[in-house]
């Protein structure tokens, strides 16, 4: 009688132990899945926001979900070879006044060159 009364017991915690592993493993699973869908959703607005956002993430939290693929899914893009640019406003080299990159293309051949020659 003692030996089922043991055995019971043993049966009800490891139940028990069990459900409470599969709450906090349930829990865990929600929280990750609620980060990357915010940080999808910071991905995908203008460059002041995103950088305000992951200005704060501490450094371990890039190794909890795939921010490289998400990134490069995010950020690719909707042109393709040989689509026309789209229409922006650039800022010129004296910044007195920004112009319409359109106005440009009616003259001559436009090239952007973004980068430094530091």
């Amino acid at each position: 009688m003692i030996v089922i009364k043991k055995a019971a017991k043993r049966w009800i915690l490891e139940r028990t132990t069990k459900r409470w592993i599969g709450i906090v493993c349930a829990t865990l699973l929600c929280l990750w899945v609620g980060f990357v869908v915010y940080i999808g959703w910071a991905m995908r607005q203008p460059p002041e926001v995103f950088g305000h956002i992951m200005a704060r993430m501490p450094m371990p939290a890039y190794f909890l979900f795939p921010f490289e693929t998400m990134w490069s899914g995010t950020r690719k893009g909707t042109l393709s070879v040989g689509d026309k640019a789209p229409d922006i406003m650039v800022k010129t080299l004296d910044a007195k006044e920004p112009m319409q990159l359109a106005s440009l293309w009616a003259e001559k051949p436009v090239v952007l060159v973004f980068g430094s020659y530091t």
